[in-house]
C-alpha cells in the first residue's frame, strides 16, 4: 500500500540516543558539562532576547532554569571529582524524548 496524505498520520514522538556508552570520567566530564554549557548559554540569549529594548521584561523563566542547570552542574562536578577519586570509569545512557504538545 503507497502512503498518501489521508492514511499517513503524523509523528508525534521522537527519541534521539545523543549520548550513549562508557567513557572515563574525563570523557564523561567533558561530554555533560559541554551540554549542560549549551542550555545555559541558551537561557543567557533567550533573556537577553527578552529584554532587548524592553528591559522590564519578564525574564523569571530562563532566570530559575539557569540558576537550576548551574546547580545540575555543580552536582555533576561533584560527582566526577568523586569518581575520579575512585578510579571509576562511567556509562552515559542519554536519551532526548521529543513529543507533540496536544
Amino acid at each position: 500500500m503507497k502512503a498518501t496524505a489521508e492514511n499517513v498520520r503524523p509523528k508525534t514522538m521522537q527519541k534521539i540516543n545523543l549520548v550513549d556508552g562508557n567513557f572515563t570520567v574525563s570523557e564523561a566530564s567533558d561530554v555533560v558539562l559541554a551540554l549542560l554549557n549549551e542550555k545555559i548559554n541558551f537561557h543567557k540569549l533567550q533573556r537577553l532576547s527578552l529584554c532587548e529594548g524592553y528591559s522590564e521584561a519578564n525574564t523569571k523563566y530562563p532566570d530559575e532554569r539557569i540558576t537550576e542547570l548551574e546547580h545540575e552542574k555543580s552536582i555533576a562536578k561533584d560527582f566526577f571529582a568523586q569518581a575520579r577519586a575512585e578510579g571509576l570509569t562511567l556509562k552515559i545512557d542519554g536519551v532526548l524524548k521529543i513529543s507533540v504538545n496536544k
